[in-house]
């Protein structure tokens, strides 16, 4: 039998685990099939999980969050098999993507079954599958026979968490526990792919790109620059640190740091753009994979450090940096940077 809903407004003791600790795996699992919420590790950002078949505790996602019931959330699966489970139909060639990129950062968005609870669609007629990339959260899926529901572990539109302190930061005394499994290794949420027998089509621009999906489709892949459809992630208003951000060129950047207050923070990807100016600066690597990789926890440290606003270099316009575009567009302001 199910566990009552747990109120959101009560303050729970919130456990750190170890992914390390076979022990604490298990524990994490336990919980997970009590109804509970257990941040846990992947290998883009850490979820926010729960027992996907559970709508009790699905919902206390959203409570814990602050997130509105109309946002769909990703089902995490611990075996491709488990995607007849989810899905009403799942076109052949999904079989290929699958072998080819999972486990890791893609999520499927298919027809969902006529069993799947409207709280973990947001009453939409589909459902976003993915199998994640990380040790200790397979085990935890594999070992409970679990699907987990599993936005990211942070609180509505901030900065997604790649490490368990962050997501500490963010909810603690929100959640039951945080399963620790070190930081994430891609750094960034999953390429979300909408697949039908006749399209494909990217909906939110992620790890994986159209140029690699199109090798294992037999279908052209879209990738729109705008569209309607509800997904994770794809709020004009997302992924935002406590202090704005303001995105420049490196010129336009150059020129303003050699006057900027010892408040502002900055971060680039151009070497000698450091020691210019601003009190508070940090260097990602160029390439595209460290910089992925490095983004947030970099504005976790900036707004740490307590800012007023970060100044930040603006990405590569090429095709591979799609998804560093869209996280840092979403995460802009549109205010004056000279204002404080």
């Amino acid at each position: 039998m199910q566990e009552p809903a747990m109120n959101p407004a009560i303050r729970r003791d919130t456990v750190t685990l170890r992914a390390e600790v076979a022990s604490d795996v298990a524990e994490a699992g336990r919980l997970l099939r009590a109804g509970r919420l257990v941040a846990v590790p992947t290998e883009t950002v850490y979820g926010l999980a729960a027992d996907a078949t559970n709508p009790n505790a699905v919902a206390d996602i959203f409570a814990a969050k602050g997130r509105p019931r109309t946002h769909p959330l990703i089902v995490h699966i611990g075996d491709p098999e488990q995607l007849a489970d989810w899905a009403a139909e799942v076109p052949g060639f999904v079989g290929d993507l699958a072998r080819a990129f999972w486990p890791g950062p893609l999520t499927l968005l298919l027809d969902r079954h006529p069993r799947v609870h409207d709280v973990v669609t947001g009453g939409l007629p589909t459902i976003g599958l993915r199998m994640p990339d990380h040790p200790a959260l397979l085990q935890v899926l594999r070992d409970q026979g679990l699907a987990v529901a599993a936005p990211s572990a942070n609180r509505y539109q901030k900065l997604s968490p790649t490490t368990a302190a962050q997501v500490l930061a963010g909810l603690e005394g929100r959640i039951d526990a945080v399963l620790d499994g070190g930081p994430c290794a891609v750094g960034t949420e999953s390429t979300i792919l909408r697949v039908t027998a006749e399209a494909a089509e990217i909906l939110r621009a992620g790890p994986i790109g159209a140029r690699e999906l199109q090798q294992h489709l037999g279908v052209p892949v879209r990738t729109p620059t705008s569209h309607a459809v509800a997904v994770p992630g794809n709020q004009s208003v997302h992924y935002q640190p406590s202090a704005p951000i303001f995105l420049m060129s490196k010129e336009d950047l150059g020129a303003r740091l050699p006057a900027a207050e010892p408040d502002v923070g900055c971060l680039v990807h151009s070497p000698d753009l450091l020691g210019v100016g601003a009190s508070v600066g940090i260097c990602l690597p160029a390439d595209h994979a460290g910089y992925r990789r490095e983004l947030y926890a970099a504005l976790h440290r900036l707004d740490g450090a307590n800012v007023r606003c970060i100044w930040v270099e603006r990405p590569p316009q090429d095709d591979p940096w799609l998804d560093i575009q869209d996280r840092l567009g979403r995460a802009a302001s549109r205010e004056n940077p000279n204002q404080p």
